[in-house]
Order: C-alpha cells, then sequence, then structure tokens
C-alpha cells in the first residue's frame, strides 16, 4: 500500500478551501448530484481523502482518474483536481448558457402562439370577425408561394409584420396592404418556354406580314443563337419608319413566333419619369411605373415588351422619361432595376424589348446608342397589292360580317384607291378604305340589297366618292424657276416644289416656307454657287446686281429642314436666271458644296416611292447613293430612270431644257410670279433631308 504526502501548510488549506468551493459550485450545476454531498464535502478535514471524494463524483477520462491516483503528493493533486473540476465547470455553464437560450426562443414562440390563441378567442367572444388574421394568413402563404429574391422577400416580411401592428382603420393599413399586394402578385420567377423552332417562326412571320425581310432575318439570327446558348441576352431593337408599315404589328407576331406575352407600352405624351420608375410611396394613390404594371399584367417575366413611339417622349419639370429608359434598355444594368414603389430590384434582363419609331431625329443620343436600329420603309405599290391580297381584305371582310358573301377586289380598283385615295408610305388609310368599303356593303345587303360581286374599277366612286388625291405633277409649264425636289417626312417620302423668283433690286435674298436654318445655308451655298458658274450658264452679268430673289417651298404652314435640297434650289435658281425652265418630269435630292459637289443623303427609297407615287419616273440621285437601290425592289428600280450625280453641273446638265424652250428672264424685266402645285397636307413635318 503506497502511503500519501501529506505537508500541513496554508497553502494546501487554500488548496482544500478552493477545491471545496468548486465543488459545491460543480455540484449545483449538476441536476442529478444531491446537495447534500456540499455539506459532506466540507465536512471532510483530510485533504486527500477529500480529493478522493471529488474524484469520484467527476466523470472523467480514465488516464486522468489513474494519474490522481497515482499521485501521493497531496498538493499536487489537489492542483491537478481544480484544474480539472473548473474545466468541468465550465463545460457545464456553457451547456446550460445554450440550454438557457434554447428556451427562452421556445417560450417566446409559445407565448406568441398562446397570445394569438387567446386574442382569437377575445375576438370571438365580442363577436368581432375573424377576417384580419385570415387577411394576414393569406399574404403569408402567397409571400411563401411568391418564390421572392431574397431582398424583396425581407421588405416583405417586414412590411407583413407592420401590417400585424397597424389598426385596420388606419390609412397605413392600406398602403402596406397595396404595397404587399403587389410584391406577391408579380412574376418573380415564372417564365414562358421559347419556342425556338425557326422554321415556326419563319411560318408565322411571313403569315402576318408581308415583306419586311430584314427584320425577319433579324429575329431569326436572334433564335438561331437563343437555341445555341441559353443564357444569351435579347436584343434592343428600334423599328424605324412611317405610320401604318406595320412596326406594333409586327411585335405581335414575333410574340407569337416566340411563344411569349406581348406587352405594349405607348410612350407618346409622356413626361413623368414616374411612368417609368412608378412613384414613391410617399405620395397617396402611389402605384408602380409602366413596366412592372406591364409585367404583372403579362404574369411573365419574360414576356415580349414593346415600347411604343419612344420617339414622341417628352421632358418637363417632372423628369425626363427618356432617361429613366436608359437603365430599362440597358442589358448591363437592367437585370437590377429599381422601381421608386417597390424599392427593391426587379430582374428585367430576361424581357425582350422592342421600340418603335417614326423618326430618329427626337430620340436623344444616349438612348438610340442602346438600340439596335432596323428601318421600316414605306411599300411600293406592287407590296401594296399583295398586302390587300393577303391580310386586308380578308380581315375586312371577316370583320364586317361578309365572310359568307364572294366579294373580289379587282387589281384595278386596289391599284386605283392606292393612287387616288390612300397615298401613303404604310397601309392604314388604305385598310381604312377598304373597311369603309366593306361597311357599305355590310349595309346594303341589310337593306335587303344585293351585293356586287366583285369591286371594280366603275363602281369604286360609288363607295368612296371622289378621289382625294391627283397626280402633284401638274406644273408642267414652261416657266423657268420651278423645280420638283424629293424629301423625307416621318409619314414617308413626299415630292416638293422649290418656286423661284426675281424683283427688280439690290442683291437681296428672301426664302419662305417655314424653312429651317440648315436649308437656308443650302439656299445662300446654292446661290453662291450659280453666281461662280454664271458665265458658264449664260446668265446676264448684271443679273444678281440689279435684282433681289425670292425663293419660297410651299406648304407655308409646313416646317422644312435639311440640306438634301441643296440641288433642288441649284436647279431652282440656275432656270430662273437662264431662263431655261426644269423638266417636270424630274425629280432631285441631294446636298451641294461651295465647290458644286453633291453628297449623299438619307431615305432614298421613300424618295424614290414618292417619285413614282406622283407619276414621276426619272430621279437624280448623289453617286454616293447608288449602293441604296440594293433597299428599292427589282420591279421599281427596272420601272424607273435613275441617274446618278456627282457636282451641280452633272444635274443642271440633265434637268434644264435646252435653250429657246422657255423665255430667258432679263435683268431689267418686270417681276414674274411662279407657282407649283402644292404638295398633300397631310406631311405633318416634312424635312427635305
Amino acid at each position: 500500500r503506497l502511503s500519501e504526502k501529506l505537508v500541513v501548510n496554508r497553502e494546501v488549506d487554500a488548496l482544500q478551501a478552493n477545491l471545496v468551493s468548486q465543488f459545491s459550485k460543480f455540484v449545483s450545476l449538476v441536476p442529478y448530484l444531491p446537495d447534500e454531498l456540499q455539506m459532506m464535502a466540507m465536512q471532510v478535514r483530510e485533504p486527500g481523502r477529500l480529493s478522493d471524494l471529488v474524484a469520484s463524483y467527476l466523470k472523467i477520462a480514465i488516464e486522468e482518474l489513474q494519474d490522481l491516483l497515482s499521485t501521493l503528493e497531496v498538493r499536487q493533486r489537489l492542483e491537478k483536481l481544480i484544474v480539472i473540476l473548473s474545466r468541468e465547470i465550465e463545460l457545464l455553464e456553457l451547456g446550460h448558457k445554450i440550454q438557457s437560450q434554447v428556451q427562452t426562443e421556445l417560450n417566446k414562440n409559445q407565448r406568441e402562439y398562446f397570445l394569438r390563441q387567446q386574442l382569437k378567442a377575445i375576438q370571438k367572444e365580442l363577436g368581432e370577425t375573424d377576417g384580419r388574421s385570415a387577411e394576414i394568413d393569406d399574404l403569408e402563404k402567397k409571400i411563401e408561394a411568391a418564390n421572392m429574391p431574397e431582398e424583396a422577400r425581407k421588405a416583405a416580411d417586414k412590411e407583413l409584420d407592420r401590417l400585424r401592428m397597424i389598426p385596420p382603420e388606419s390609412a397605413e393599413h392600406t398602403v402596406v396592404r397595396t404595397y404587399l399586394d403587389w410584391l406577391v402578385s408579380l412574376p418573380w420567377c415564372i417564365s414562358t418556354e421559347d419556342n425556338l423552332d425557326i422554321t415556326h417562326a419563319r411560318a408565322v412571320l411571313d403569315e402576318d406580314h408581308y415583306d419586311l425581310e430584314k427584320v425577319k432575318e433579324r429575329i431569326l439570327e436572334f433564335l438561331a443563337v437563343r437555341k445555341l446558348k441559353r443564357d444569351t441576352k435579347g436584343p434592343i431593337l428600334c423599328f424605324v419608319g412611317p405610320p401604318g408599315t406595320g412596326k406594333t404589328s409586327l411585335g405581335r407576331s414575333i410574340a407569337r413566333a416566340l411563344g411569349r406575352k406581348f406587352v405594349r407600352l405607348s410612350l407618346g405624351g409622356i413626361r413623368d419619369e414616374a411612368e417609368i420608375r412608378g412613384h414613391r410611396r410617399t405620395y397617396i394613390g402611389s402605384l408602380p411605373g409602366r413596366i412592372i404594371q406591364g409585367l404583372r399584367n403579362a404574369g411573365s417575366n419574360n414576356p415580349l415588351f414593346i415600347l411604343d413611339e419612344v420617339d414622341k417622349l417628352g421632358a418637363d419639370f417632372r423628369g425626363d422619361p427618356a432617361s429613366a429608359l436608359l437603365e430599362v434598355l440597358d442589358p448591363e444594368q437592367n437585370s437590377t432595376f429599381v422601381d421608386h414603389y417597390l424599392d427593391v430590384p426587379f430582374d428585367l434582363s430576361r424581357v425582350l424589348f422592342l421600340t418603335t419609331a417614326n423618326m430618329l431625329d427626337t430620340i436623344p443620343h444616349a438612348l438610340r446608342d442602346r438600340m439596335e436600329v432596323l428601318e421600316l420603309p414605306g411599300y411600293t405599290e406592287e407590296e401594296k397589292l399583295h398586302i390587300v391580297d393577303r391580310h386586308l381584305v380578308p380581315k375586312q371582310i371577316t370583320e364586317n360580317g361578309l365572310s359568307g358573301k364572294p366579294i373580289e377586289f379587282t387589281h384595278e380598283a386596289v391599284a386605283e384607291i392606292i393612287r387616288s385615295y390612300a397615298r401613303e408610305a404604310g397601309v392604314r388609310n388604305l385598310e381604312r378604305e377598304i373597311a369603309r368599303i366593306c361597311r357599305k356593303i355590310a349595309r346594303s345587303i341589310t337593306e335587303g340589297e344585293a351585293p356586287p360581286e366583285q369591286i371594280t374599277l366603275a363602281i369604286l366612286q360609288r363607295y368612296l366618292g371622289a378621289p382625294k388625291y391627283f397626280s402633284e405633277v401638274a406644273e408642267r409649264a414652261n416657266e423657268p424657276g420651278v423645280a420638283t425636289g424629293l424629301a423625307w417626312t416621318p409619314n414617308g417620302g413626299d415630292i416638293i416644289f422649290i418656286e423661284s423668283t426675281r424683283m427688280n433690286g439690290q442683291k437681296g435674298l428672301t426664302l419662305t416656307g417655314s424653312l429651317g436654318d440648315v436649308m437656308k445655308e443650302s439656299a445662300q451655298a446654292a446661290l453662291s454657287y450659280i453666281r461662280t458658274r454664271a458665265e458658264g450658264l449664260g446668265i446676264a452679268p448684271d443679273f444678281y446686281d440689279k435684282s433681289d430673289i425670292h425663293v419660297h417651298v410651299p406648304a407655308g404652314a409646313i416646317p422644312k429642314d435639311g440640306p438634301s435640297a441643296g440641288v433642288t434650289i441649284a436647279a431652282s435658281l440656275a432656270s430662273l436666271m437662264t431662263g431655261r425652265p426644269v423638266r417636270s418630269d424630274v425629280a432631285m435630292t441631294g446636298e451641294i458644296t461651295l465647290r458644286g459637289k453633291v453628297l449623299p443623303v438619307g431615305g432614298i427609297k421613300e424618295k424614290v416611292l414618292a417619285a413614282r407615287r406622283a407619276g414621276i419616273h426619272t430621279v437624280a440621285l448623289p453617286r454616293r447613293n447608288e449602293h441604296d437601290l440594293d433597299d428599292i425592289p427589282a420591279e421599281l428600280r427596272n420601272e424607273m430612270e435613275i441617274i446618278f450625280v456627282d457636282t451641280v453641273d452633272d444635274v443642271l446638265g440633265q434637268v434644264l431644257r435646252p435653250d429657246g424652250k422657255g423665255q430667258r428672264v432679263e435683268a431689267d424685266s418686270g417681276p414674274s410670279a411662279h407657282s407649283g402645285e402644292q404638295p398633300p397636307a397631310e406631311a405633318a413635318q416634312r424635312a427635305a433631308q
């Protein structure tokens, strides 16, 4: 038997007292140890027996127990035991802390549950409706089912907690409830599956629209890329063209081809930024912007969203909607679009945005830079005939209840409607005239009359009345100073007449006709060039010194601007000064320089179509626009005579009649007036560019 080595001193007494204190604390923390052990430990006087007693109640490793047992020196055994006991106490305290936290949370949940049950019982006893609780429960289920992103879910939970605390009769209750309704009704994760069958898409596009090959090819390219790379971002396309060319309906056809929902937002006249970004919730009656509203109505986060009339956005003290669209139409930013009302990001990157416009000039550069522009020029007469036969006539016969009646529009009658009743770049008014005929036939049927089997040229005026348009080329009098030009307008191409006359005076130049600064400068440049070529053209040396020249471009109430009337003004002035009339069967366009060079201009297809509609079959164009003829159908190119010119002299050589065909205007002759027939008044804003 081994004997303990005990040296009694004050240090051993202190260790013994510390051990008793620690053991008492240990016993209080262990629920299965009786409190009597604390008194038992205090009554043991021998340090060795105390250490053995304490060690026997510790659940420690056998190695540690063996080490304590083999330590014969009591002081060392007390020290080791105190260290082990301190460690065990620390573990017990940590376990108690964790247990306390768990119990507190459970108690809190139980307390809330019991309180809610008591509240329901009180409401039931008072006879109050339980609709409010049902409303909260319903919102909780909708929030769970909406599958929102984390940030939106946090906002929804926060507002739901607020809603629980707000009395139903409070105005704030309605604000919070409406906000939650918007959050849960948005298609955060609801998408439609794209139909990537290119053959099907081509068939749908061809079924709904004739021609428009460039646009159709671009859509098919997008489908091909999406088929190879599913996560590719959609293009931001901008369809630009005159009214009635099918821009909006083309967007609907693309949506049908892709199998996507279709949303249309008209931007014409919008001046408030909040229409795009939404109103902040601090305002009474605030709502999200049109973008978020459209997505909710579509019920999908990847619809085809067409922004109509993007060129007609305004701006005032309430902000600039065009600037708000910058984020919407930027693929790098719209994945985190934040509506002011929602105040949480919504991913717009899956939306296929299309925009439409009649002209690009009024679209801010930054916004235009984010879009891929596809031009939809006006239709030729042959294209309109195809559209009428394949689309417009069947549609109007169906819509006016004439499906069972064998009514046929002859080719000659349709051509006459196009030329004399619906002269336009698109087909909107053409469809109205056909609808007008169908309505009159429907009325005659209801009155007991037999409908005509064919709409022929002979009976056309019975339904449509007298023709609205006549050939503008009635200016065939051999009078110097009148030239025919070509202009581009938002409604398509058109012809304009440049009239020049002289009065006795001293080198004055008057320009009228609501001309813009660029067009006025073109007139100044044209006059300067003609003066430098006076000798070669046979102009009297003192003509300009004794004359005031007046240049007028009818109609005077329609604003006009742009550089492309330069060659027409030069031809008009040369005709006036030489007395040689300009050929009335030739129309021209092109910008000029002081050196007499003819520069390229835009809108060539629209301008050639305008000449053809007006009965003009010879057109003078800048040579550098020769590549633009690729956009003109082959049948139209074969019908027209296109003259390409490099200089103003080339133009004058082609369009001025030989000497003797007109009467030269001498410097001392009296004033003369020349009038050209006014172009159609429908051109709302003519731009000779």
